[in-house]
């Protein structure tokens, strides 16, 4: 129960940090954080969370990285349906806290309320081809970068500012053209609330981030990976 505790918080966190800066501060001009600053937010969320719980649970924060994580070998099949609704649970927790704080401005209006999406709910209006194609291939990176970081030939205690400055490195690459995912929990957590079309595409925001870590577990795994065992939990 700890660790699903911690992966519970942990994804909270993830959404309410990152997709509340979304919500609650990207739109105001005179606080003018933008892409940038939602960027910079939700990699600062997982940075902290890694610290703060990840020698518990292993800091996935996030389906599509414990299955990357599974299928490498460094996390226990047993343990992902667990850690899937842990997450999911997170996400939403989060998402409906962020919805009670941000109906307290009058006027308020959920729109898309941080939700993913491609066609006429991506940003920049971009297809639903560009859209799976970039979130597989951003989260196969970010396997690739937490597999690398968390591995034993790495350097001991910067896995978590890697794996950070590679989720904000993804959103400064792709929040125009999906709001970007790569987490099906944190797309999940968020939809549920939108007043837009965002649940109907949720099923691309699963399913791409799923692909994705599938190939980031295997380029690690069998092109990659120094010589390593991979036995046993993630770092």
């Amino acid at each position: 129960m700890r660790r699903l505790s911690a992966e519970l918080f942990g994804t909270f966190w993830l959404v309410f940090g990152g997709c509340g800066s979304a919500v609650l501060a990207a739109g105001f001009p005179e606080l003018g954080i933008g892409f940038a600053g939602v960027s910079l937010a939700f990699g600062l969320t997982v940075v902290t969370m890694a610290y703060a719980v990840g020698g518990i649970s292993g800091g996935h924060f996030n389906p599509a990285v414990s299955l990357g994580l599974a299928l490498a070998g460094k996390f226990s099949w047993k343990e992902l349906a667990p850690y899937w609704a842990a997450q999911v649970v997170g996400a939403i927790v989060a998402g409906a806290a962020l919805l009670c704080i941000a109906s307290g401005q009058p006027g308020f209006e959920a729109g898309g309320f941080a939700s993913n999406g491609f066609g006429d709910l991506s940003p920049g209006g971009y297809s639903m081809q560009a859209a799976l194609l970039i979130e597989v291939i951003l989260t196969a990176g970010f396997l690739i970068v937490i597999l690398g970081a968390t591995s034993k030939s790495a350097p001991a205690g910067f896995a978590p500012l890697a794996i950070g400055l590679a989720l904000t490195l993804i959103h400064l690459i792709s929040i125009p053209v999906t709001n970007t995912s790569v987490n099906p929990a944190r797309s999940t957590g968020v939809a549920l609330f939108a007043e837009t079309g965002a649940m109907g595409q949720l099923w691309l925001f699963w399913v791409a981030p799923l692909i994705g870590a599938a190939v980031g577990a295997w380029v690690w795994k069998y092109l990659l990976m120094p010589g390593e065992s991979t036995a046993g939990d993630a770092a």
